[in-house]
């Protein structure tokens, strides 16, 4: 009987110590250490912040757009957060749906069916978190110029297109500097002089958009961004003069074709009109603007 009585106790502990051996991760990996860490990308859509729209992350490979890697919603303040699993490499974001506050009218705006705004991220680490990422009209320009270079969204093409973009529109860092909302009382007052290029250049585009009559100032985004493919602003891709669409009436769909200064002398036009308006609430006047508005209005359009 005591001799069972030990061999059960020792088989006991035998079990107790293989058990506690397995919990520590003894002769092999822990759960934890066999954990693929997760990339994450944190940021904020705008044209007007954008809400209830789908982010949608793809990798790119050899300069192309792959396969799909992640996707998230907005809040209503166009906060987005994304997994993106172990990817590691260049990252291109599309926004499509959704709806938002259209700057020059105050109306809340979907965003137009086909439409899209894009951001193109250079090669991110994978299970590395990418905070402040700004998806906006701007990016997206950006974004389309490094897809028509030579070779594609190489990691040199998307640095490239992101720093002409931002040098175009005197915004240091177009994928994190956060776009002032200039429909927030006195928000130029405490703005960076980045933040209000930035802001201003937005609300220039919405206000384009209604002074050509547009249905969704989103199309015009669309426009910007065909007309920035080929690196220069003449509202033209290579010598094809670029179509927008002006939206429904009487039951059809009307068409127009871009001007040819409508992202440079007509964009500052566009600008000075905005800050003119009563929906400008930023406290900014156009002398505070001056230096963007010659820059914009002296343009040869390249990029």
């Amino acid at each position: 009987m005591k001799s069972y009585r030990k061999i059960a106790l020792n088989t006991g502990l035998s079990l107790v110590a293989l058990l506690a051996l397995s919990a520590c991760g003894g002769g092999g990996s822990s759960a934890s250490s066999d954990a693929t860490a997760q990339g994450v990308i944190n940021g904020v859509a705008t044209k007007g912040p954008l809400k209830n729209s789908r982010v949608t992350g793809y990798a790119v490979v050899a300069g192309q757009t792959g396969s799909q890697i992640g996707t998230s919603d907005t809040d209503t303040a166009g906060n987005f957060s994304m997994n993106i699993g172990s990817y590691s490499g260049p990252v291109l974001l599309q926004v499509s749906g959704g709806s938002y506050i259209d700057e020059a009218t105050g109306v809340s705006m979907p965003m137009a069916v086909g439409d899209v705004m894009t951001a193109v991220l250079p090669t991110v680490a994978a299970g590395a978190s990418s905070s402040g990422v700004q998806v906006t009209p701007v990016t997206a320009m950006a974004q389309t110029r490094a897809q028509h270079m030579t070779g594609g969204m190489t990691d040199a093409n998307i640095a490239s297109a992101n720093s002409a973009m931002g040098s175009n529109f005197s915004v240091s860092d177009i994928l994190h500097v956060a776009p002032m909302n200039p429909l927030l009382s006195g928000s130029g007052a405490g703005a960076s002089q980045d933040a209000r290029n930035y802001g201003m250049t937005l609300a220039a585009m919405s206000q384009s958009a209604k002074t050509l009559g547009m249905t969704n100032s989103s199309t015009f985004v669309t426009a910007m961004m065909n007309d920035a493919a080929d690196g220069m602003m003449d509202g033209k891709a290579g010598s094809t003069p670029i179509s927008m669409s002006m939206g429904a009436m009487m039951g059809g769909t009307s068409t127009s074709t871009m001007s040819v200064t409508a992202g440079t002398a007509s964009l500052a036009t566009a600008m000075s009109d905005f800050m003119n308006s009563s929906m400008n609430a930023s406290g900014l006047t156009a002398s505070s603007m001056a230096a963007m508005l010659q820059k914009l209005s002296s343009s040869s359009g390249k990029i």
